[in-house]
């Protein structure tokens, strides 16, 4: 593939690229993303959470109108990402800050998304504001085979007592009938600074690399994807000494993991911003085998960070940064605090 040279044509699922100027072949191509929905709450109070601090439940009218603006925009990225190249949604996208399943049920549902028939795979998670992380799939392309929740437990420093923080989603199933693991991740935040919070998401990255390392000791060879919002950069110790994630393919070991998202931070694109910085949260990361040579089976083509004009503020306090939801209170009309981040999985049809 290092001589490719251009997409030729995509029809839905198969994408056609030339070789050379003799030979073309046909390749299958799949987009992986994952996306923070920044606060995805219904309109209802559910007794058993903290969801009366979620920016909906603070207002204090035209929550259901709201709501149903805010799912449609979700809807809208989510049919969106990939499309150019694939002419599809993606196949697979992990989701962040969603307050239950219901609120992906209407994502899913929503006119834009209806037609691709997405699964929807979630746990309760016993994060303290309710926020949880999922998994929704397009039933034709991915087969669930398992799915199971992880819980994080961390503890407060000075009074010992447990924070109750969103559990990791690990699932397994064939997509296009080969095996893929996914890993959906939602960890630690920076609140109280990044220092002080940094232990938090080293526990997070242990946790995420005990997943990583018992499906490799059932199959060393396993097409392991750990994508999510990570509340750390590529550079940042919970990623690149902990899992141990590296920049080069070539510097990729036996059952190690390539992250391809450090190439964009070293050129100083992110995902989020604050206080006029950015940073690269949001991250998708894969294991050796999907980045080894030939695409006899599916293999890393690229990665990115969507971050199309639409998703952008033109405008005020946040002018340039993503194109959030709520601010001061009330309903921008926007998207997220954050960009969606894909990477695109290829194959050779034979």
């Amino acid at each position: 593939m290092k001589n490719l040279k251009n997409w030729l044509s995509v029809a839905l699922i198969t994408a056609v690229v030339s070789l050379n100027a003799q030979e073309a072949k046909k390749y299958k191509i799949h987009t992986v993303a994952f996306y923070n929905l920044e606060n995805l709450f219904d309109p209802i109070n559910d007794p058993d959470k903290n969801d009366e601090a979620s920016p909906i439940m603070e207002m204090k009218a035209n929550r259901e109108e709201v709501y149903k603006k805010k799912v449609h925009n979700m809807a809208r990225v989510i049919a969106d990402i990939g499309a150019k190249d694939t002419k599809n949604t993606p196949a697979l996208v992990g989701v962040a800050e969603v307050e239950n399943i219901d609120v992906l049920e209407h994502v899913v549902n929503d006119p834009l998304l209806l037609a691709k028939d997405y699964g929807i795979i979630h746990f309760n998670s016993p994060d303290h504001r309710g926020i949880d992380v999922g998994l929704l799939y397009q039933k034709n392309l991915f087969q669930p085979i398992s799915k199971s929740s992880h819980t994080l437990k961390i503890f407060n420093d000075s009074s010992g007592k447990r924070i109750y923080t969103r559990d990791q989603l690990l699932v397994t199933g064939n997509l296009d009938g080969e095996k893929i693991h996914v890993i959906v991740n939602h960890w630690p935040s920076r609140r109280g600074g990044e220092a002080k919070s940094r232990a938090k998401r080293v526990a997070a990255a242990k946790l995420n690399k005990r997943i990583i390392d018992s499906l490799q000791v059932i199959d060393p060879y396993a097409k392991i994807i750990t994508m999510g919002d990570l509340n750390d950069n590529p550079n940042n110790a919970s990623v690149k000494e902990t899992l141990n994630a590296k920049r080069k393919k070539k510097n990729v070991e036996f059952k190690g993991i390539y992250n391809p998202m450090m190439n964009f931070y070293k050129k100083g694109l992110g995902s989020n911003a604050y206080r006029d910085s950015w940073s690269l949260f949001d991250q998708i990361m894969v294991t050796k085998p999907l980045i080894e040579e030939g695409y006899d089976s599916f293999k890393l083509y690229k990665a990115g960070i969507f971050n199309k004009n639409y998703l952008i503020s033109k405008k005020g306090r946040y002018k340039g940064y993503p194109k959030r939801s709520f601010s001061n209170g009330s309903f921008t009309g926007g998207f997220s605090d954050h960009f969606p981040v894909y990477i695109y999985l290829i194959k050779e049809v034979k």
